[in-house]
């Protein structure tokens, strides 16, 4: 799926919630923290990292795709 950006960036909880991937931001937090999630193919442990253009993030079967 593709994201697109409307400011310089969106923070990794955030963007989950935004994509109705979780249910609340305590659960993209808890995900994010636990290493459900990748981000340009590395483990992202940071709830509040700034996904910008051209991110590519990983959770469970969803591939995200952030583009400006």
């Amino acid at each position: 799926m593709k994201f697109q950006l409307q400011d310089e960036y969106i923070e990794l909880f955030k963007l989950l919630k935004v994509l109705d991937l979780v249910d609340s931001g305590a659960q993209a937090k808890l995900l994010i923290a636990d290493g459900y999630v990748k981000r340009n193919g590395a483990t992202e442990l940071r709830k509040r990292a700034k996904i910008v253009d051209g991110d590519v993030i990983e959770i469970a079967d969803a591939v995200i795709e952030v583009h400006k």
